[in-house]
C-alpha cells in the first residue's frame, strides 16, 4: 500500500480523485454500488486492504509516530478518494434528486450503462464454472431483490445508525448498493434530504453508524477477497446482473415496461433515444475510468 502511494504522480492522484467522485455519485443512486466502481477501475483491493489495516493495535502510532500511522493505513489514498466522494455527494445530491423526479429515464439509463459495463468487465475474467454455479445463484438473488419493499414508518435515530452501518458494509461490496439497502429500510429519501439540507443531527448519527459498520466489515471482506476471490466475485457478478433489473429505465411499481408502455403509464415522454445515449455515456464513462492511471 505504501508503495502504491509513493509511486503515484499527479495524474494518478487525479485518477483516484475522479474514481472517488464517480463512487460518490454512484452511492447516491439505489442499485449502484461504489464498490463496483472501485473494483472495475482497479483500486478495489487497495481500498479494502487500506480500510482493513485499521486496528486498535496501531492507534498508539497516531501519537508516537504519525508518519508511520499515515503510511501504514495508506491515508493519502483514502483521503484523496474520500475527498472525491464527499465533493460529488455535496455537489450532486440535490441535482440528482431533481433529475430523478424530472427526467428519470435519463438518470437510470446512465447508471444502467455503468453497471452493465461492470458486469461484462468483471465477469469476462471469471471461470465459466464459477459463473454457471455461484454466478447463477447470485443472479437469482439479485433478481429477487428488486421486489423487496421499503419498510414503513418514520425513522428514529437508532434506525439511522443501523442504516449507516449496513449501507457502508454494502458499499464495500462490488455489487450491492448501500443506497438500495437504505431504500429497502425506508431511509433513502430521508438521508438524501439530510444531505441536501445539511441536517447535521441525522448526518452525524448516520456517519457514526457508517464508521462502526466500516470497522466491522472491512477486515471480514479483506479476508474473503484474499482467500476466496473467485467464488466471491463469481457470486457478486451474478448478483449485479440480476440487480440490473432494478435500474431498468422504464419501470412502474416494480413492473419492467417497454418504453411505449411506460410513456402511457407515466403520462410522460419515454425519451428512448436520449436514454439509450445516456446508457452509452455510462458505459463510456466507466470505460474511461478503467483507463486512468491508478
Amino acid at each position: 500500500m505504501e508503495q502504491a502511494a509513493k509511486g503515484r504522480d499527479l495524474a494518478s492522484w487525479g485518477g483516484v480523485l475522479a474514481r472517488g467522485m464517480v463512487m460518490g455519485l454512484a452511492e447516491i443512486v439505489p442499485g449502484v454500488s461504489g464498490g463496483t466502481i472501485a473494483f472495475v477501475t482497479g483500486i478495489y483491493r487497495e481500498l479494502v486492504s487500506s480500510l482493513a489495516a485499521f486496528s486498535p493495535l496501531t492507534l498508539h502510532w497516531a501519537l508516537t509516530d504519525p508518519k508511520r500511522y499515515w503510511r501504514h493505513h495508506n491515508l493519502s489514498f483514502l483521503a484523496c478518494l474520500g475527498c472525491g466522494m464527499l465533493a460529488s455527494i455535496l455537489l450532486f445530491a440535490q441535482l440528482l434528486r431533481v433529475a430523478i423526479e424530472t427526467t428519470p429515464t435519463l438518470v437510470w439509463g446512465f447508471f444502467f450503462g455503468l453497471i452493465l459495463f461492470s458486469v461484462v468487465e468483471v465477469g469476462r475474467v471469471r471461470r465459466l464454472r464459477t459463473l454457471t454455479t455461484l454466478g447463477v445463484a447470485g443472479f437469482a438473488l439479485g433478481l429477487a431483490s428488486i421486489w423487496l419493499e421499503p419498510l414503513d414508518g418514520k425513522p428514529s435515530y437508532p434506525a439511522y445508525f443501523i442504516g449507516g452501518a449496513l449501507a457502508v458494509s454494502a458499499w464495500l461490496l462490488p455489487a450491492i448498493s448501500g443506497s438500495f439497502l437504505l431504500l429497502v429500510l425506508g431511509l433513502y429519501t430521508q438521508v438524501l434530504d439530510a444531505l441536501a439540507t445539511f441536517d447535521w443531527a441525522v448526518l452525524a448519527v448516520f456517519s457514526l453508524g457508517a464508521l462502526s459498520g466500516l470497522a466491522l466489515s472491512a477486515r471480514a471482506l479483506s479476508y474473503l477477497m484474499h482467500r476466496f476471490p473467485e467464488p466471491l466475485l463469481g457470486f457478486l457478478v451474478g448478483f449485479m446482473a440480476g440487480a440490473l433489473a432494478k435500474l431498468w429505465p422504464w419501470q412502474a411499481q416494480g413492473a419492467l415496461l417497454l418504453p411505449e408502455q411506460w410513456s402511457q403509464a407515466a403520462a410522460a415522454p419515454a425519451r428512448f433515444w436520449a436514454t439509450v445515449a445516456m446508457m452509452l455515456a455510462g458505459v463510456g464513462a466507466l470505460w474511461l475510468l478503467t483507463r486512468l492511471k491508478q
